[in-house]
């Protein structure tokens, strides 16, 4: 079962616009702005060559990079600092 929002998401996506995109390679997901997004999906060498000769730099700000070189991802209980504070007599 597939709920028809998941459906009516999809749809607004492909079309958002004006035009109907793929979702592949050469359609919406071909078409992040991440270097590394775009390498983590399809074709990877392909699009880290390209980037290359275009000397694209990847900021990191997204989920997918971020584990992709290690770093933690500031979503969920990465998004926040906490230090515990020494007790006091």
């Amino acid at each position: 079962y597939v709920d028809i929002r998941h459906i009516m998401l999809v749809a607004d996506i492909m079309t958002v616009d004006g035009t109907v995109r793929a979702i592949g390679r050469h359609g919406v997901s071909g078409e992040k702005s991440s270097v590394l997004s775009r390498a983590a999906f399809e074709i990877t060498v392909n699009h880290l060559l390209r980037a290359a000769r275009k000397g694209e730099v990847d900021e990191l700000k997204g989920v997918a990079e971020n584990i992709i070189v290690g770093q933690p991802i500031t979503v969920g209980t990465g998004a926040i600092k906490l230090a515990m504070g020494a007790r006091r007599k």
